[in-house]
């Protein structure tokens, strides 16, 4: 069967917009990222226990899973309204490093422009020698109760 689906590409847009005495003090950066011939936007409830909501590997592709050099953009948005997620970020060397996302907060994971989450983090108890490694898995933990979780992940 041949695809109907050709690629695009994908426009993301970060605007702060605000007025302080007078002047516009605001930003609008956009960036184009060309080629995109996947996407998936996801809400996922995140319990109080920890579960994997993104993986990533050299050629597996399946829901939640995508190809590490393939991934140009993923962004996790915290649709709770109170209760703040803990996002962990595993590398393939085990290491991890964790960021808290407020309730109605967003994280965007900088991935490289040309190999994805390959070679993207470095975690450990030193950050004086940074040897990067590729990004494996994400883990999710809601802090109070379970939250809605919208994630978007785009790819090549």
């Amino acid at each position: 069967m041949t695809s109907t689906v050709s690629a695009a590409s994908l426009t993301i847009q970060v605007k702060e917009t605000i007025n302080l005495h007078g002047y516009d003090q605001g930003s609008n950066n956009t960036q184009t990222i060309a080629d995109i011939a996947e996407i998936q936007k996801r809400i996922v409830t995140v319990p109080t226990s920890e579960v994997t909501v993104l993986a990533f590997h050299d050629t597996t592709v399946a829901q939640g899973t995508f190809v590490e050099e393939d991934v140009r953009y993923v962004r996790f948005t915290n649709l709770d309204d109170t209760n703040h997620i803990t996002l962990t970020f595993k590398d393939d060397n085990n290491s991890e490093f964790a960021i808290k996302i407020d309730a109605g907060r967003s994280f965007i994971y900088g991935v490289d422009n040309a190999d994805g989450v390959a070679d993207s983090m470095d975690a450990g108890t030193t950050a004086l020698t940074v040897i990067l490694a590729c990004l494996v898995d994400v883990t999710a933990l809601a802090n109070t109760a379970a939250c809605d979780m919208e994630m978007f992940v785009a790819s090549t």
